[in-house]
C-alpha cells in the first residue's frame, strides 16, 4: 500500500496558486484603506453566540485579549483568549463554507449558519479548503470578515489585536505566506501565531491530566477531509515522520449516501448529503472486531434490536374511502353503478343512430339498381369501398340486424349485459369495494366486506419514507482502517501507525505508545478507543504496555489548547520578539512565509530558492601555438578546447600573436 509520505505533505495542494499571485496584490492594495468594521451586529447573533449583558470587567478582558480561530474545514471555531466559563469558550461555532451566485456582490454572500438550508444552495458552496490546506483565500478573507464583524471589533481599518490561528500539519510555505499577507496587509493585525490543532488539543489534554512539561507519544488526528499519524518527541512535532490518510469524514459521509441511495432509490432526492452527515455523526459507531460485528447483524432478532429508523418527510394525503363506514360505501357503489349504465346507455345511443345513418346510406344506393340508373349506382359503390351489388346486399342484412338488436336493448335493457359491465368501475374504488363488486348478484353482506378489508392489506405512506440504517452503522466509520472499502488505494489509520513506530528505536516505539493520543472530530464515534486498542494489541510484541487516551472535547480541544496558550504568553506592546508570535515587522523584515516556532507549531524550515547568477564571459586569456617546422600543432582558444591549428582563423592567429607579444 503507498504511504503519504513528508513531502507530499509539504508540497501540499496548490492549485489556483499562480491566479492567487496574480490577483492578490490588486485586492491587498484596493483593501488597503479598508473600512470600519460594521458594529451593528452584537455578540449574540451568529452561531453559537450567546447574548451576553453589558460588563465593563468583560469589555475589558475582551479588550486585552487575543482572537483565538481555529480554522477547521468543517467548523470554525472563533472566541476571546480569555479565562473562566464566561469567555473563554469558542463564542462563533459556523460551518466553514460560503455561498455567493455569480456576479452577486460582497455584501450577499452567505457565511456558515447565515445559510438557512444548504442543499439547495450546495452547488454555489464553496470553502477556503482544498483538503486541509487553505488554497482560496478570497473565502477565507470572507470568513475573518465574518468573524471579526460578529465578535465586535469596531476599529477603524485595522484589527488591534493579536491573533492565534490553527494550520494543517506541515502546512506549505506559500500558503503560511499568503495567510500573512491577509492578515497584515488587509486587518493590520499587530502580532500572528501559527499553530498545529492537533498539538493543541496533545497538550491541554496533557495539562489536564497534570502531566508537566514536554510528553513524548503519538497523535492520532481525524478531521473532516484527512486523517493525520503526528509523532511528537520531547513536546516538538517530528514532522520527518508525519503521515497523512486522505481519509475523513467527508468520506463517510459520502460513502453512506451511495450506500442508502443504492437501497432505497426511490427516496434519492430525499437522502441528500446534510442527511448523511447527520445521521453519520448521530447513529454510527465504530466496532471492535468489524467481520464478528457483521456476523451478529445476520440474525433477525440483533437486527429488530438494532437497527434506526429514520423518518424521510412526506405530504400525509388520506386515501378516498379510508374512513368511510358501510354505508357510506354502499351509498358510493351504487352511485358509481348508475353512472356507469347511463354511460352505457348513451354509448349505445350514439352507436344505434350511427349505425342507422349508415343503413340509410346503403339502402339509398341500392335504391339506384332496383331504379335501374346503373351509373350513379357504380360511382357511389366505388365511394363505398364495393366491388359488387351481393356485398352490398350483405352489409345491408349485418346493418339492419345490427339496429335491430340495438333498439331492443334500448326498450327492454339488457340486465345480464349491464350487470356484466358494472365490474368496469372507476379505478379511484376502495379496494374493499372491489371484491363484492366482482359478482353484482350477490347480495351486500356486511360482515364479508369486514372480513375482506381486514385481508387486504393497507399501504402505509409513513413506513413507505422510512429509511432502515443497518449495517451501515458501522460500516461507514470503518473507511478510517480500512480505506479500501471505498475504492481508495491507501493504508488505514493503524497500518500507517504501525508503518510510523517501525522508523524508530524499541525504546522510542515504548515511550510513543505508552501516550497515544486521540482527537478530531472524527474520533466521536462510540468504540473508537476500544478499537484503537485492540489494533495496539495486535500489533505491539507480547507483554508490551500501552496507553490509548480519547480527548476530553475532540471537536473543541484544539480552540482551548490554543486559548490556554494565548493565555501562557501573550506579546507584550513593547514590540519585542515573543516566543511563537510573528510580529509586523518579523513579516515585513523575514518575509510573509516566517514562523516563530512553539511547542504546538509546526517546523520552520525556509526553503528559499537562490536565483542562478548571470553569466560573465571570462577575460581574454592568451592563445598558446607552438609549431615544429611544418607539423601543424593544436591552438588552445579562450574558453574552449584545443582545436587544430589547421582549422583556426588567421584573425584569431593573429590575435593570438599580438597579445604574446
Amino acid at each position: 500500500m503507498p504511504v503519504a509520505s513528508t513531502s507530499r505533505i509539504l508540497c501540499g495542494t496548490l492549485r489556483g496558486q499562480a491566479q492567487t499571485e496574480r490577483c492578490w496584490d490588486l485586492r491587498a492594495s484596493r483593501r488597503s484603506g479598508r473600512k470600519a468594521l460594521p458594529s451593528s451586529l452584537s455578540d449574540g447573533q451568529c452561531g453559537s453566540i450567546s447574548p451576553q449583558p453589558p460588563h465593563s470587567g468583560l469589555d475589558a478582558a475582551r479588550s486585552r485579549s487575543s482572537r483565538v480561530i481555529d480554522n477547521g474545514s468543517f467548523h470554525t471555531r472563533a472566541g476571546w483568549a480569555c479565562k473562566g466559563d464566561e469567555l473563554g469558550s469558542p463564542r462563533l461555532l459556523f460551518r466553514s463554507v460560503a455561498a455567493r451566485s455569480r456576479g452577486a456582490a460582497r455584501s450577499e454572500t452567505q457565511i456558515g449558519n447565515d445559510i438557512s438550508s444548504i442543499e439547495p444552495l450546495r452547488w454555489l458552496l464553496k470553502s477556503q479548503f482544498d483538503r486541509n490546506v487553505v488554497v482560496n483565500f478570497e473565502i477565507q478573507e470572507l470568513i475573518f470578515d465574518h468573524i471579526f464583524t460578529h465578535m465586535g471589533i469596531t476599529s477603524e481599518a485595522k484589527v488591534e489585536h493579536p491573533v492565534v490561528v490553527t494550520e494543517a500539519p506541515c502546512n506549505p510555505l506559500h500558503c503560511r505566506q499568503m495567510m500573512s499577507e491577509l492578515l497584515f496587509e488587509c486587518y493590520q493585525v499587530p502580532h500572528v501565531s501559527y499553530g498545529v490543532d492537533a498539538l493543541y488539543s496533545f497538550n491541554s489534554n496533557n495539562a489536564q491530566r497534570g502531566l508537566e512539561g514536554p510528553q513524548t507519544g503519538i497523535v492520532l488526528s481525524s478531521g473532516y477531509h484527512c486523517s493525520h499519524i503526528l509523532p511528537v518527541i520531547n513536546g516538538r512535532l517530528d514532522a520527518g515522520n508525519a503521515q497523512r490518510v486522505n481519509v475523513g469524514g467527508s468520506q463517510a459521509a459520502s460513502y453512506l449516501l451511495r450506500l442508502l441511495q443504492l437501497k432505497y432509490p426511490g427516496h434519492l432526492a430525499a437522502v441528500t448529503l446534510s442527511r448523511m452527515e447527520e445521521l453519520l455523526h448521530e447513529h454510527s459507531y465504530t466496532a471492535v472486531d468489524y467481520h464478528k460485528e457483521l456476523e451478529r447483524w445476520r440474525s433477525p432478532d440483533f437486527y429488530e434490536r438494532e437497527v434506526h429508523r429514520m423518518q424521510l418527510p412526506f405530504s400525509a394525503k388520506a386515501a378516498p374511502g379510508a374512513c368511510a363506514s358501510a354505508e357510506e360505501r354502499q351509498e358510493r357503489r351504487a352511485q358509481q353503478l348508475r353512472r356507469l349504465q347511463e354511460n352505457n346507455a348513451r354509448r349505445r345511443e350514439e352507436k344505434l343512430q350511427h349505425d342507422q345513418e349508415r343503413l340509410d346510406k346503403l339502402l339509398a344506393v341500392q335504391e339506384l339498381l332496383d331504379d335501374g340508373l346503373l351509373e350513379p349506382f357504380h360511382r357511389n359503390l366505388v365511394e363505398l369501398n364495393m366491388d359488387s351489388a351481393e356485398e352490398l346486399q350483405s352489409y345491408v342484412t349485418k346493418l339492419q340486424l345490427a339496429v335491430e338488436q340495438g333498439r331492443l336493448r334500448l326498450l327492454g335493457g339488457d340486465g345480464a349485459e349491464g350487470r356484466a359491465e358494472g365490474s368496469e368501475l372507476d379505478p379511484q374504488m376502495d379496494e374493499g369495494d372491489g371484491v363484492a363488486l366482482m359478482d353484482p348478484d350477490l347480495p351486500p353482506d356486511n360482515a364479508l366486506m369486514d372480513k375482506s378489508a381486514s385481508v387486504q392489506p393497507q399501504f402505509n405512506m409513513a413506513e413507505y419514507h422510512q429509511l432502515f440504517v443497518g449495517t451501515e452503522r458501522l460500516r461507514c466509520p470503518e473507511i478510517v482502517f480500512q480505506p479500501s472499502l471505498t475504492g481508495e488505494d491507501q493504508m488505514g489509520v493503524m497500518e500507517t501507525l504501525q508503518h510510523v513506530l517501525a522508523r524508530y528505536t524499541p525504546s522510542q516505539q515504548e515511550a510513543l505508545v505508552s501516550n497515544v493520543f486521540l482527537t478530531g472530530g472524527n474520533m466521536l464515534y462510540p468504540g473508537m478507543k476500544e478499537r484503537v486498542e485492540r489494533e495496539l494489541l495486535a500489533m505491539r510484541p507480547f507483554q508490551s504496555h500501552y496507553k490509548v487516551t480519547l480527548a476530553a472535547r475532540p471537536a473543541l480541544d484544539a480552540w482551548y489548547g490554543a486559548r490556554d496558550w494565548a493565555l501562557g504568553g501573550p506579546p507584550s506592546g513593547g514590540g519585542g520578539p515573543v516566543e511563537g508570535w510573528v510580529s509586523r515587522r518579523d513579516y515585513e523584515e523575514k518575509g510573509g512565509d516566517y514562523l516563530s516556532e512553539h511547542r504546538a507549531s509546526n517546523a520552520f524550515v525556509s526553503m528559499r530558492i537562490a536565483k542562478p547568477a548571470p553569466s560573465v564571459p571570462r577575460p581574454a586569456e592568451p592563445a598558446v601555438a607552438t609549431a615544429t617546422g611544418d607539423t601543424p600543432t593544436a591552438a588552445v582558444v579562450p574558453g574552449g578546447p584545443a582545436v587544430p591549428a589547421a582549422s583556426v582563423p588567421a584573425s584569431v592567429e593573429a590575435e593570438a600573436e599580438m597579445v604574446t607579444s
